[in-house]
């Protein structure tokens, strides 16, 4: 009995097949494209819009301290209109006695941020919860390096840190988490100006601040 040998061959796709597979392809890419640039210009705009509050809050502290003999809230005692003595309980009052310069609460809160919320008054209710950014308590106007404010989505060794105290040593292994700026963030320093850091931006920055350690409050 003879084994019958099937004549079909294989055979690789016809150019109308190619064309068919491309231009399904197509469609599928641009079904995508407008929702992954939607994204992208949503974050770009919650930055910017960051950097905005930064520069603000930035102009708050500068006209707080003309008014303080160029010293800023945090190295001005309380009974003087300052936080001095409060600052590690309390470092959110910071804020809170510049209230004037600020004008409204909302740029205390960064877009992005999804922990914090934001209010529009500074006598109902205002607090920690209603705060993005960390406190320089080394920031003067005689050091344009130093750091004044920014994203407080730190993390030591991966770990996010808590409200408190933070000393960050030069050598310390301090990164942004993602969630905020994607690994990155804003910083406004002491000579009125908002830098954009990336995890290596930040570690770089605190060697050009001349500090062995620079002590920032969380709220």
């Amino acid at each position: 009995m003879k084994t019958q040998v099937s004549k079909r061959r294989n055979r690789g796709l016809t150019f109308i097949e190619v064309l068919v597979v491309i231009f399904v392809l197509a469609i599928l890419v641009a079904m995508l494209l407008p929702a992954n640039h939607g994204g992208h210009r949503k974050w770009a705009a919650w930055r910017i819009s960051c950097v905005s509050n930064l520069k603000q809050i930035g102009m708050a502290y500068r006209i707080w301290g003309g008014d303080n003999n160029g010293n800023y809230p945090m190295s001005v005692s309380v009974t003087n209109g300052g936080v001095m003595e409060i600052l590690n309980q309390n470092p959110w009052m910071t804020y809170l006695v510049m209230s004037n310069e600020l004008s409204t609460p909302k740029i205390l809160f960064c877009p992005a941020d999804t922990v914090h919320f934001p209010t529009t008054s500074f006598s109902a209710g205002f607090s920690a919860q209603n705060i993005s950014y960390f406190i320089g308590l080394n920031a003067d106007e005689t050091n344009p390096q130093m750091l004044l404010s920014g994203d407080d989505n730190f993390a030591i060794g991966g770990v996010p840190v808590k409200s408190g105290r933070l000393d960050l040593a030069a050598n310390m292994p301090v990164t942004w988490t993602a969630a905020r700026h994607h690994f990155a963030g804003n910083v406004a320093v002491a000579d009125g100006s908002v830098q954009q850091m990336s995890n290596s931006g930040l570690t770089n920055w605190l060697h050009q601040t001349g500090l062995a350690t620079n002590r920032l409050a969380i709220p």
